[in-house]
């Protein structure tokens, strides 16, 4: 949102506030609290007739600064609160005539005491990161709405670059952008996200997020292009500044602020394999589908039953329609026989011809207007309402029912929609504000459904396919990127969706292989194929057509097969990058500035990324097969190819659809496991550690899991006279290759 014309004037409609000079400072041993005038204070008289801004400093974490700006404290706080986990810290503050401090480890917000003049520096040690300056902090009130904003911004420093804020198909730098946090199906193609996290970091080694669950307004360099501005409505702003030294540090702050990526069951790395949307199917289509990718040797680890599982005009009731479904627990039971784990698709969501419509009606569970009616619509649904999911008894209710249809045989859950959340006449069981449960609705129901899958089927095996988002969802993983299209050119925006996605905190990220709208041409579907089994979750999925690779042509079938079976041999190295992002919130899928803050040319990188800390991936978007990609410094390989190339340059390829740049890097010891069938298995037995531009007298140490996470190998390997040594506490064979 924007509040001013230029930098000296101000919109007609806006009254500001701006905060001017410090006029006063209050210690105690863990918060710093300075009033703010908005007004320069030169006399006595100058307190009358004029606003402040009351701002405190405190520190959830070592690291992390929490800014809260209040104007008004005397407003109702309605608002869901994203949910933080904080730990005891001891700031130190020091004061002196001209300034006072505020230091959590490394990390120092500095208020200047000078008549005038309003300044907040941000340090990490003796650095200069960002300011809060000059008509920066303010309040603002809209008189032709009447509605209060609270509104800071910080610099930016020459050459800084701005990334995150959640799931966003816009360009990956987000410099010159105005950004809205809000939800809305909006597809791809769009500024809208289905996933909006009101976090962003910088080139410089610093994050900063903004504590509100309302459509918190971002400014990246737009209104005042030094500045990065956020505002939000009502009377009181939070937010943290956040200072891990480098953009993996960051994220560790970040996400251990706000929850980790949980581990995943081995199994839901391989290929997922949907009905698609609107096409017929029964079980004898389905079993064609499964039977028909084991027929061409493709390994086939989840199979998706989309939305006409149940009949039409009754979603959500949970019942299988009997007219395609009429034996479903058999069904069930026959496909576990096959080896398959099975998803259905959900949503929050309840039709009026749906029985539960009338149950949720009766007790309470549906969303309410202000004057007690149910809210309906007849988008989506005929008559639909909204689960409540304020309501400790409507959760209970809905998930009951997804607790008898995982009991049947369900393994996860496809947790679609949950942004076309209502705001105008909206009352929340618990009194919720509606704006700010626009966005906050997704994290109740993607957890509350998380939370029942585990409690069925045990820690680490809970896994959706999600689609919308918020700030600590990475919690409730994976998230897919909604709906693309058909084409190269939204392959590359899903693409830069997901960088940003991994920016913002998100371990994993996934999306629909080829496009879900229209039906691609086979070179896109085979382009596509490369890129979607090398991402984190992998599934073929779309609207009107089925996505079987025979459908396309029989070239498409061998590409499969191939890169499937690929994935499933690097399961020892994909499953250590899951533990990482876990452990430390490091996303799988990681931009090349996350894994090379150092080398400048990787900063603006939006058509390539890192698989984990050893595999670079630059996908192919056109049809001829070319690629230019980025090699960082240091000798190169193509696992593909063997081929090796030198680093810090440029490279222009043509691949063939069995090909593309997939480069380890130098230094690297990568884990390939024995078998190519399916991805959860043994990595231990059987391995093979391969060895890539090690240097003399160099180490690199591989830690092997086992299928719940744990480590159950660990070998380090040393270079030694043109010879890899292998130090190891396993006790099975494994076979060491040097390239």
């Amino acid at each position: 949102m924007k509040f001013t014309r230029g930098y000296w004037m101000t919109r007609d409609n806006f009254t500001m506030n701006f905060a001017t000079q410090c006029v006063r400072v209050e210690k105690t041993d863990r918060q710093l609290h300075v009033l703010a005038a908005c007004r320069p204070v030169r006399g006595r008289g100058d307190i009358l007739n004029s606003a402040t801004l009351d701002v405190t400093f405190t520190s959830p974490m070592e690291n992390v600064i929490r800014v809260k700006v209040t104007h008004f404290a005397g407003k109702v706080d309605r608002a869901p609160h994203f949910a933080t986990l904080e730990t005891p810290t001891h700031p130190s503050i020091a004061e002196d005539a001209e300034s006072v401090s505020f230091t959590s480890g490394c990390l120092t917000a500095r208020v200047v005491k000078q008549e005038g003049v309003w300044q907040v520096d941000y340090l990490c040690g003796d650095t200069l990161l960002t300011s809060s300056s000059y008509h920066g902090m303010a309040h603002a009130l809209d008189r032709d709405t009447g509605k209060p904003y609270m509104i800071d911004s910080l610099m930016l420093d020459v050459g800084e670059r701005v990334y995150g804020l959640g799931e966003r198909f816009t360009p990956y730098v987000k410099n010159g952008q105005s950004v809205d946090m809000w939800n809305a199906d909006g597809g791809t193609a769009s500024e809208l996200a289905y996933k909006n996290i009101p976090f962003y970091m910088t080139n410089r080694g610093y994050g900063v997020f903004v504590e509100d669950t309302s459509d918190v307004s971002f400014e990246i360099a737009s209104e005042k292009v030094e500045r990065v501005q956020f505002s939000c409505e009502g009377e009181t702003l939070i937010y943290d500044i956040i200072c891990g030294g480098t953009p993996k540090e960051t994220l560790n702050l970040y996400t251990a602020l706000t929850g980790r990526p949980p581990i995943l069951p081995a199994w839901s790395f391989g290929l997922w394999l949907s009905t698609s949307f609107t096409t017929d199917y029964d079980e004898k289509t389905t079993s064609s589908f499964i039977d028909g990718m084991k027929e061409r040797d493709i390994p086939l680890s989840v199979f998706h039953f989309d939305c006409y599982w149940m009949r039409g005009y009754n979603w959500c009731d949970f019942i299988w329609d009997p007219q395609t479904f009429p034996d479903p627990e058999g069904m069930l039971q026959r496909y576990h026989e096959k080896g398959l784990h099975l998803c259905c698709w959900i949503n929050p969501y309840i039709a009026q011809a749906s029985h539960m419509f009338q149950e949720g009606m009766e007790h309470g569970y549906l969303l309410k207007k202000t004057n007690g009616d149910v809210w309906q619509t007849d988008l989506w649904q005929a008559g639909m309402g909204i689960v409540d999911v304020t309501n400790p008894d409507a959760r209970a209710w809905y998930c009951g029912y997804l607790k008898k249809l995982l009991r049947m045989g369900v393994d996860c859950l496809k947790t679609d929609f949950g942004e076309r959340i209502p705001v105008k006449d909206i009352a929340y069981f618990d009194g919720s504000s509606p704006l700010h449960m626009h966005n906050y609705y997704t994290f109740l129901y993607n957890q509350m459904v998380f939370e029942t899958i585990k409690e069925v089927r045990g820690e680490g095996e809970a896994i959706l396919f999600a689609r919308s988002a918020t700030a600590g969802s990475q919690q409730f993983p994976v998230h897919w990127g909604g709906d693309n299209s058909a084409s190269y050119v939204s392959m590359a925006e899903t693409l830069r969706a997901g960088l940003s996605m991994s920016h913002s905190g998100f371990g994993y990220w996934s999306h629909d292989i080829s496009g879900f709208e229209s039906t691609a041409p086979a070179d896109v579907y085979k382009r596509w194929v490369q890129f979607g089994i090398l991402s984190s979750h992998s599934r073929l999925h779309g609207s009107t057509s089925y996505r079987v690779p025979w459908a396309f042509d029989e070239e498409s079938v061998d590409v499969v097969r191939k890169f499937v079976k690929l994935k499933n041999r690097l399961m020892p190295y994909l499953y250590g990058a899951m533990l990482e992002a876990h452990e430390k919130g490091t996303p799988m899928m990681r931009p090349m500035m996350l894994e090379f803050p150092d080398d400048e040319a990787c900063e603006t990188l939006d058509r390539q990324y890192m698989l984990g800390e050893r595999l670079l991936v630059a996908p192919i978007f056109r049809k001829d097969g070319s690629v230019s990609y980025y090699l960082p410094g240091g000798c190169w390989t193509s696992l593909l190819s063997g081929e090796s190339k030198e680093g810090g340059t440029w490279q222009k390829e043509t691949h063939d659809f069995f090909s593309l740049p997939l480069m380890v890097r130098p230094g690297t010891v990568l884990p390939l496991g024995q078998r190519d069938d399916r991805p959860d298995y043994d990595y231990e037995d059987g391995l093979e550690l391969h060895v890539y531009a090690l240097c003399e007298g160099e180490s690199v140490t591989v830690r092997i899991p086992d299928l719940k996470g744990k480590i159950c190998a660990v070998y380090t390997v040393t270079m030694k006279n043109g010879q890899a040594q292998v130090e190891t506490d396993s006790v099975k064979p494994y076979t060491v290759i040097l390239h």
